[in-house]
This record gives structure tokens, sequence and C-alpha cells, in this order.
């Protein structure tokens, strides 16, 4: 959906920092075609997002300060909802600043009733 331009991921600085740290981790190069095809997908989020301005912090709010940049970016870019496979750290958070963490199929279900 994103790269048939009917979403628009929000895109921060230090998230897509912290997303290019993780994917070039050598244990998420199996299966993904390596380093490259991984620096590829980060670039491929930043053509299609829409940039976010952290102008503050929110922290701490989350157990992770790793998924701090997610929440921010989400506030910051007024975000309806996280979408995530880790729901049950985001839910609590996110619900504080009115955004919904939904699991990748809840929210396709969303998004597609709109």
């Amino acid at each position: 959906m994103v790269l048939d331009g009917e979403l628009r991921p929000l895109v921060s600085v230090p998230l897509v920092l912290e997303y290019e740290a993780v994917l070039t981790r050598p244990e998420h190069f199996a299966g993904s075609g390596g380093a490259e095809a991984n620096v590829e997908i980060v670039r491929a989020f930043c053509r299609m997002g829409e940039p976010v301005h952290v102008s503050h912090r929110l922290r701490p709010q989350l157990g992770d300060p790793d998924d701090e940049f997610v929440l921010e970016a989400a506030y910051h870019g007024q975000a309806e909802m996280i979408v995530t496979l880790n729901t049950r750290d985001f839910l609590l958070a996110a619900r504080r600043f009115g955004i919904a963490a939904l699991g990748p199929g809840e929210a396709l279900g969303r998004i597609r009733h709109q």
C-alpha cells in the first residue's frame, strides 16, 4: 500500500537512523538479500514517507528506549495509528496520546473500512 501511494508512513530523522541501525545488523540479513537490500528498504521508506519534525521528546513512555522513536514520530506527525507486531508494548503509551496501536491485520481492516 505504501509503494502504491495508498499509505504514507511518517518518518523522522531519529526513526530512520534507528531503522537503518536495526536493518543493517548481521542477524537481519538472512532471507533479505543482505545489508544493501535492507538499506534499500530504508531508502524506499524515506522516499515514500512524510517527514515529521520532532520538536520535543516524550520520553520515557515505553519499556524499550529504541521504541520511543516510533511513538515520537507518530505523535508529532499526528498519526491515527502505530502499526506494529509489538502492540502490547505500545498500547498504553500510544493511547495516552490518542493513537491506536494495532497489529498489521487489524490496521489493514480499519484502513479498508474507512
